[in-house]
């Protein structure tokens, strides 16, 4: 009944408009998201631009609806043009069912992308040669059809993930965590699709804030650096939006998406909270000018993704045989890393020699190390292999990662100076080595 009621005030008071292939501007613009309407836009998507949607059911909530999964991207290429690995930006919206712009967000950002992509824009195209988009819109579905927090079970599915679960001063935390069917089905999407996402964004509704972990606690984060980074640069230039830890910033929580995408998967988190407007099922002012602000934000958060993590660039290796090699790096990302070591393998990944310590590098810093190489034994098809953590977190995800054999010399022992440039084998076998082995993620450090 609150439905229709506010559809037909809605109509009376907004221009109409029918550009939009799926829904009237009216209803679009100015009318939340049920379940059903969701459906026919995300399915609409999907039949109008297979070049760049893929859309999956990723499980069901408890009364059975579908859990629709976007996956937005440029799939001609499976990779960037240079042959690296995609971005992977993680975002999911309507964990509480009466949070519409929080889900509305989520709907827009998708919106921006597809839509951006049919015009031609040449940003939005850019970003899909490269990023690859996953959006669940709506997760409680159940809840938002009834316009209430809580799950059909009266769970507050943002209180029942695995981490530190129910060790908070809570209200309906469930069972067990994962003991719904939405979160668990939301899980196992992080582990099993997106284990290595650089960006996750959950979107709530409430204060006008962006929360970043910890939630149970006041203290900041390990990866203070890259969150007070982000912060720095939207304030001076998109948004003064509030960017806080959740448990200063709003109140001790547990249990949530945005802390187990950071303690267990290692992502880089935030909680988008838009301003409080439960109580209303559809909107006067349209909802792109309404949340424009807020998709600016999220446009810089997905543009600039490549820089939220440690991004480890190798300026020099000299190495001198039987004593020493002097290697010299920068980090060009945005987050720091604490235990990096260099490695020399064989092209199957078998480690020859390793670095005897572990070196740290502070965001966008570089840094100069000299190890002992007196066990070093250059081969003709060997190469030098980075490994180390994106980020600071203990769940961070390893990296391995060659290095280009042009910045590697040899230094003569006897008399300290350069030979006159790379070594004629360690050119010709570090390409070689290039060639056969791409940019791996792995879990361990492998020593």
């Amino acid at each position: 009944m609150r439905r229709a009621m506010w559809l037909i005030i809605i109509m009376l008071l907004a221009p109409i408009s029918t550009t939009n292939a799926q829904q009237p501007d009216i209803v679009q613009e100015h009318w939340y998201h049920s379940y059903s309407t969701l459906t026919l836009d995300v399915n609409a998507w999907a039949d109008d631009y297979p070049e760049i949607v893929n859309l999956l059911v990723v499980g069901q909530t408890e009364l059975g609806r579908n859990l629709w999964m976007l996956q937005i991207s440029d799939w001609s290429q499976e990779t960037k043009p240079d042959g690296d690995a995609k971005e992977v930006v993680y975002i999911d919206g309507g964990h509480h069912g009466n949070e519409h712009l929080g889900t509305e967000l989520a709907f827009l950002v998708a919106e921006h992308y597809i839509e951006g992509w049919a015009d031609g824009d040449q940003e939005v195209l850019d970003v899909l040669s490269t990023t690859e988009l996953h959006i669940l819109i709506m997760l409680n579905a159940d809840g938002n059809d009834i316009d209430t927090r809580w799950n059909v079970n009266q769970v507050d599915l943002n209180r029942n993930y695995d981490h530190y679960w129910n060790t908070c001063e809570t209200t309906q935390p469930g069972n067990a965590a994962f003991s719904e069917a939405e979160t668990l089905a939301n899980s196992i999407y992080m582990n099993e699709v997106v284990p290595h996402a650089d960006l996750y964004v959950t979107m709530h509704t409430g204060v006008w804030i962006m929360l970043y972990p910890w939630g149970k606690w006041p203290e900041q984060p390990s990866d203070w650096e890259l969150y007070h980074h982000i912060r720095e640069d939207v304030h001076a230039n998109i948004s003064d939006i509030p960017i806080q830890n959740a448990n200063q910033g709003l109140y001790p929580n547990c249990g949530t998406s945005r802390d187990y995408g950071y303690g267990v998967m290692g992502y880089p988190t935030f909680t988008f909270e838009t301003d409080d407007e439960q109580w209303l099922l559809g909107t006067v002012e349209q909802l792109s000018s309404r949340l424009g602000e807020e998709l600016e934000v999220m446009e810089f958060l997905i543009e600039n993704v490549w820089y939220w993590r440690a991004r480890l660039s190798v300026t020099t290796i000299d190495v001198t045989p039987g004593e020493t090699v002097s290697m010299s790096v920068n980090n060009l990302g945005h987050a720091t890393t604490l235990n990096a070591s260099l490695h020399y393998e064989s092209p199957e990944g078998e480690v020859l020699w390793h670095s005897d310590y572990r070196f740290a590098v502070n965001a966008t810093n570089s840094t100069t190390e000299i190890f002992d190489a007196s066990n070093l034994t250059l081969t003709e098809d060997g190469g030098f292999v980075l490994h180390y953590q994106k980020r600071v977190i203990d769940s961070a995800m390893w990296v391995s990662e060659p290095v280009n054999s042009t910045v590697v010399s040899l230094v003569e022992p006897e008399s300290g100076g350069f030979l006159p440039g790379p070594s004629i084998f360690l050119v010709i076998t570090g390409f070689a080595f290039a060639a056969h082995r791409k940019t791996s993620e792995i879990e361990s450090d492998g020593l």
